[in-house]
């Protein structure tokens, strides 16, 4: 399994504060993973990539596109990672450490990917992915199925997402818009799945930004099982109070920033919540955080939000 991470503040952070300083960032998650499901698959050394959005994103009406870096080097070896980290600051960081389960290694291939502002990664696999891929293709309009460069069923489920919104080239984006585009997206590949007799459940953590609103799911295509792990944390600061160690500081009831992550950056149990299964969280451009459950026939009421245990 792949473990991401979605940062969104009022105020830019350093990208080594979420990648490389915490001791368990996501590079250390990358080859020392608390909570992965499939075992098959320890490491997740097939390619990473950091995205990130300019510190006046949100300033601009034009809302420019983010900036990738992606490689297919393990991410606790590359040197050029860790240089960067350590001076580029950004109020909207999308970062993500593969472990592959379709697609060859290559940089096409590694997470994320953008369609001008709008940038996409996944943790999680598309249940037989080859026998539904012919209906994803037939589907989609010439200009999106022109669009997609590598061969993985994340980047196809980009974009299927994208042909779901109603002008893939606006300006801004609703939140609203890009919550029905989810929600449609994960519909339309249960039904193909229903219909071609596909039993096996999909993993389908996705997350997406257009510069100013995120939408993040944690979802599988299952009433019983869990769907792969995903955890949020907010408040008006995170600080580190000791080398690799951090905390959400919460200096008032504000919601200065957002942390969402397969598996919480400290050791501070109290700071991070489970985002439930097959359920959708949004944080707004004002930085409102609202989550709702994804109520289709795989919906169960009893699952609900519980701190890390």
């Amino acid at each position: 399994m792949c473990r991401l991470l979605v940062y969104k503040g009022k105020q830019s952070i350093l990208l080594g504060h979420l990648i490389t300083y915490p001791s368990h960032s996501i590079v250390n998650q990358s080859f020392d993973s608390k909570l992965r499901i499939d075992h098959r698959r320890p490491l997740n050394g097939d390619g990473f990539g950091v995205g990130w959005y300019d510190s006046d994103t949100d300033k601009d009406e034009k809302c420019t596109p983010p900036c990738i870096f992606t490689s297919v080097t393990p991410a606790w070896n590359n040197t050029n990672l860790v240089r960067l980290a350590e001076k580029i600051k950004s109020p909207l960081v999308f970062a993500h450490v593969r472990a592959s389960t379709s697609g060859a290694v290559t940089e096409a291939n590694c997470h994320p990917w953008n369609y001008g502002k709008i940038m996409w990664m996944h943790n999680g696999g598309i249940a037989q992915f080859d026998k539904m891929k012919r209906k994803l293709l037939a589907q989609l309009p010439e200009k999106l199925f022109l669009f997609v460069q590598g061969n993985t069923d994340s980047e196809w489920a980009f974009a299927l997402f994208l042909s779901f919104l109603p002008n893939i080239d606006a300006a801004r984006f609703h939140h609203q818009e890009l919550k029905e585009a989810m929600i449609k997206t994960i519909a339309q590949l249960n039904a193909w799945a229903e219909e071609l007799d596909i039993t096996e459940p999909s993993l389908l953590n996705f997350a997406v930004t257009d510069g100013a609103s995120v939408v993040c799911v944690r979802y599988i295509s299952s009433k019983t099982d869990e769907a792969a792990s995903l955890y949020f944390s907010s408040g008006t600061r995170f600080e580190c109070y000791r080398p690799g160690h951090y905390r959400m500081i919460k200096a008032d009831r504000r919601e200065d920033m957002v942390v969402i992550a397969s598996e919480p950056l400290t050791f501070e149990k109290a700071d991070w919540l489970t985002i439930p299964t097959n359920n959708l969280m949004v944080i707004t451009p004002k930085m409102n955080v609202l989550l709702q459950p994804i109520k289709d026939r795989f919906y169960n009421p009893d699952r609900g939000i519980d701190p890390v245990s």
